[in-house]
């Protein structure tokens, strides 16, 4: 099985059409600088190299930014494997979306727009009114490298006629039998992401609006969603209106239990050592629909951590 991508090539799509004629995709971030000896080590390694070279390059970038830049290009260049599908949207009011199989390795080629490259073998292309609205909003995320899930394989694969394509490459979640401790159902996985999203879409309404801002780009828009760490995804990464304090935030769909403290503080202890700017302090809130005395006595003694309630309210009205 393969994985599914979508890359953007160039600001807005601006360079789509001249790698897809020359047979590649292409990044650029670092410019001509040569990134082939921090590879070998693992994403996190690679970032932890290159974030410096990037902030030296593009003075004033936060740490945040640049460790997802970093990410992404690591991403396009290390971790799209020989035979992955990517999609690559062209500018302009009507959208389309080449499609194509990821035919080599790294490729370096300085002195060219993208210049940190991969060989692609370009099928063809359709257009954004072709999607489903769901894939066409995720379409829409202006982050540079990303993974499509495995939820659009089927439309995937009518979409580009390839009948092998497409699922990620992310593990099948374990039988209900040995789900962690903190996770109270299966549906927990599915509900805990539909409870993100109107968490986001309605981010300013919330207490937690009124103090911080989801973390993001002039470039990208939002990345503090599902920020990739160390030890796994932060559900959501946000920023204080004052620019002095991280807020790492995690969902859980029933009752919380104090197994989400830990993961809260590895977050934390990311965040503060990878992505914290001078001065800068780092704060978790958990929230979940309700708690119980292990997680009450846990927070009693963690630093930082706070806790909140969820209530889901249903109104039909003539």
């Amino acid at each position: 099985m393969t994985t599914a991508w979508m890359v953007r090539l160039g600001t807005g799509g601006a360079n789509t059409e001249e790698l897809v004629e020359a047979g590649y995709l292409g990044v650029d971030y670092v410019r001509d600088f040569d990134i082939r000896p921090y590879f070998g080590g693992g994403s996190d390694a690679f970032r932890a190299a290159m974030v410096p070279v990037f902030t030296e390059l593009v003075p004033g970038i936060s740490k945040v930014a640049a460790s997802r830049a970093m990410g992404n290009l690591h991403a396009a260049t290390q971790t799209m494997a020989v035979g992955d599908l990517v999609l690559s949207p062209t500018r302009g009011p009507n959208i389309q979306y080449y499609y194509g199989i990821v035919a080599s390795d790294y490729e370096f080629h300085p002195g060219t727009p993208q210049p940190h490259r991969r060989r692609v073998d370009w099928k063809g292309f359709f257009s954004r009114s072709e999607m489903s609205l769901k894939l066409a909003a995720l379409a829409a995320n202006r982050q540079t490298v990303f993974r499509l899930g495995p939820e659009h394989a089927d439309e995937l694969a009518e979409l580009t006629q390839l009948a092998e394509a497409v699922v990620t490459a992310h593990p099948v979640p374990a039988p209900a039998s040995s789900l962690p401790d903190e996770v109270q159902d299966p549906l927990a996985f599915q509900m805990e992401k539909q409870l993100e999203d109107f968490l986001v879409h309605n981010w300013s309404k919330t207490a937690l609006g009124a103090e911080y801002d989801i973390f993001e780009t002039e470039e990208e828009g939002v990345i503090g969603r599902q920020y990739s760490t160390d030890t796994g995804p932060m559900d959501i990464l946000a920023i204080s209106k004052d620019r002095r304090r991280l807020l790492v935030v995690e969902l859980k769909r029933g009752r919380a239990s104090d197994v989400v403290v830990g993961q809260v503080q590895r977050y934390m202890g990311y965040a503060q050592a990878e992505l914290a700017e001078p001065g800068q302090s780092v704060e978790g809130v958990i929230i979940a629909q309700e708690d119980d005395v292990r997680i009450r006595r846990a927070l009693s003694v963690a630093q930082n951590i706070r806790f909140m309630r969820y209530r889901v309210e249903f109104h039909l009205e003539e």
